[in-house]
């Protein structure tokens, strides 16, 4: 496509893209509805919904509630399943020259294994990303992402059979965050991507019961972000594999934040939902903070250890 600026080019395991830019799974959907506002290969990527073995209907509602500068949410995952994510969704953004990363969830090792083997042969998806920490599940989810031998386990068993790169997507919700991203790249994880969201509630002060009918749902939103840059820069400091960051994101000086600390290449997740051309307007207003910073591109954060 014309008019992209070469600067902000990435080439990360498996996603060849335009520019740093994608908007985080669960959070655009499969990207119809979106692409009825502006051209999807504008951006950098697409991560996916996250993708069980069968369809889920979800959680009951209500499963969304606002809190001050974020969002609670307990979806529980509601998808048409691996088949029809393979049959019906990924040929929709094949229309589109974006590369696809596979968001992938399960109860079970066997479901997450199910789902790759699925989805693996679909030729616009170039990486797939764990889902080792959803917290609005009651099986599978956050169990694999707090645990390092479990996270370790479940990357092994998905490497053996995935013919795409495999990036582990991480928890806030654990005590170190680096025991777990070293437990997956040992266990050949090709890249990480974090944070999930933040396990929160709220509660109706005129009935006293929990606003979310799963009572619990994962925090996102501006209020995440110094976490997850917390967890980003930590993370950076005993890995060197690929990271994605995300938590908070809302405009290019946010981005600019998330490379500081460590990442790669970022998501965009809650800000799409009160602003659905926030990811084309962060990638349009990139290049000026590459100038204002006498960067010549995106790769000069990790070339010139410009990471923090």
């Amino acid at each position: 496509m014309t008019g992209v600026d070469p600067r902000l080019h990435v080439t990360l395991p498996g996603l060849t893209m335009k520019n740093p830019v994608m908007p985080a799974s669960g959070c655009f959907a499969f990207g119809r509805e979106y692409a009825e506002l502006f051209d999807l290969s504008k951006l950098g990527a697409v991560a996916i919904k996250g993708t069980t073995g069968a369809a889920r209907l979800g959680n009951p509602t209500p499963r969304v509630a606002e809190t001050p500068s974020g969002m609670l949410n307990a979806i529980g995952l509601q998808n048409p399943g691996a088949q029809a994510v393979r049959d019906e969704e990924l040929p929709f953004l094949e229309g589109y020259d974006v590369p696809v990363l596979a968001n992938v969830s399960g109860s079970t090792p066997e479901e997450y294994v199910h789902v790759v083997k699925t989805l693996t042969t679909a030729p616009n998806v170039g990486a797939f990303e764990l889902n080792i920490s959803c917290p609005n599940v009651k099986e599978g989810g956050i169990q694999f992402g707090t645990d390092p031998e479990a996270a370790a386990a479940l990357t092994t068993a998905v490497k053996a059979v995935s013919t795409k790169p495999v990036y582990v997507k991480l928890s806030p919700n654990v005590t170190d965050v680096t025991a777990i991203a070293l437990a997956v790249e040992a266990a050949g994880a090709d890249g990480l991507t974090l944070i999930n969201t933040l396990v929160g509630m709220r509660i109706d002060a005129s009935t006293g019961k929990p606003v979310l009918a799963n009572e619990k749902g994962g925090l996102s939103g501006p209020a995440v972000k110094p976490v997850a840059l917390r967890m980003i820069h930590d993370v950076r400091q005993v890995t060197g594999l690929p990271i994605i960051g995300m938590g908070g994101i809302q405009s290019a000086e946010d981005v600019i934040e998330f490379l500081f600390a460590g990442a790669d290449a970022v998501a965009v997740g809650t800000a799409n939902f009160s602003n659905p051309f926030v990811c084309p307007t962060i990638i349009r207003e990139l290049p000026a903070w590459l100038d204002q910073l006498g960067l010549e591109s995106i790769g000069a954060f990790r070339e010139q250890g410009a990471n923090i």
